[in-house]
């Protein structure tokens, strides 16, 4: 039985590798390809990974809702399932939609939490989550009906628009997305929501894959596609799997980087100033961006920073976040 389950995420693993190593050469061939600005002569990349991100994590699930439903005989879940399912579908849609109109019809980044409004409707319409939450000084409080009509739009759509703020280096999207996907895995795995654990492995498999391509320096950049994606995965998993505020904690990085670009009126780009030599440094005189402060404190350490020092120093900044969530869970389980 558990050898049959753990082909769920191997099947995510090989389907995205494959469409991949297909999307690439079709990318390029379709013009599908953005610059990559971190670089000296800023080459070409395809775009639009999140279409083969997509499709390894929908068919991890769907094998994983087929083996729960026609060989183990277990249907409890697979409306939750199949909502969650819906929620990736319409946001990837969105997210895809974004790629390659949006910079052509003009679309600001305040009007994208509307675009991806639609998205959380699978997840309200199930009541999905709980609606009882805990509050500091306060205890338990029951939301009742404010929780799907309220917290659960403003989950989908905060997280899928939050993660994709911090981006634009070459595995940065990609290795945040695991590290958070792993950590909210482990934590709902703990509390016995081993059915969305599953999501949440399923996702992390197929990011893993996504990373070999990503990693520096990158074949495939990953688009809205698959920010608005990964992000609104985290929100499912969070809100089924009752892990909130530890996917709350989790997105500290994302809340810091939401603040810096307010100095500049949301108008300065992530983007560092590139030498000849490949090294980075910060492209204006003031912060606008978390990876402008990486550069800042980076070059404090070393006389040069490139831009795997930048991706490699959020993520076990990440990392450390994780570490003293799990510490938290720990000692308030």
């Amino acid at each position: 039985m558990d050898i049959l389950i753990a082909l769920s995420p191997i099947v995510a693993f090989i389907v995205t590798f494959v469409l991949i190593q297909k999307w690439i050469p079709v990318a390029f061939k379709a013009g599908l390809t953005g610059k990559d600005m971190n670089k000296p002569n800023k080459p070409p990349v395809a775009e639009m990974g999140g279409v083969a991100v997509m499709g390894g994590i929908l068919a991890g699930l769907l094998y994983y809702i087929t083996l729960n439903t026609f060989y183990f005989n277990q249907k409890l879940y697979n409306i939750d399932l199949f909502a969650a399912f819906s929620t990736i579908l319409i946001v990837s849609f969105i997210g895809f939609i974004d790629d390659i109109l949006g910079w052509k019809i003009g679309i600001k980044q305040w009007q994208k939490p509307f675009l991806t409004l639609p998205a959380a409707l699978p997840m309200m319409v199930i009541n999905a989550g709980h609606a009882t939450i805990s509050l500091p000084f306060i205890g338990d409080l029951n939301l009742g009906i404010l929780y799907p009509l309220v917290l659960v739009p403003v989950g989908i759509v905060g997280a899928s628009n939050g993660f994709n703020m911090l981006a634009g280096y070459n595995g940065l999207e990609a290795g945040m997305g695991l590290i958070i996907v792993s950590a909210l895995t482990y934590v709902t795995y703990l509390t016995g929501s081993s059915w969305v654990s599953m999501i949440g492995l399923v996702t992390a498999v197929a990011l893993f894959a996504f990373l070999l391509f990503n990693w520096y320096p990158a074949k495939l950049f990953p688009g809205n596609g698959f920010t608005y994606l990964i992000g609104a995965i985290i929100g499912i998993i969070a809100i089924l799997g009752n892990a909130e505020k530890f996917a709350l904690l989790l997105f500290t990085p994302y809340m810091i980087d939401f603040i810096l670009p307010l100095r500049s009126r949301m108008k300065a780009e992530a983007f560092a100033k590139v030498n000849d030599d490949g090294s980075l440094e910060k492209p204006y005189d003031k912060i606008y961006d978390l990876t402008h402060l990486m550069i800042e404190l980076i070059r404090k350490i070393k006389p040069k920073v490139y831009e795997r020092d930048v991706t490699i120093s959020i993520l076990l900044i990440e990392l450390l976040i994780s570490l003293i969530g799990f510490l938290v869970f720990v000692i308030v389980r």
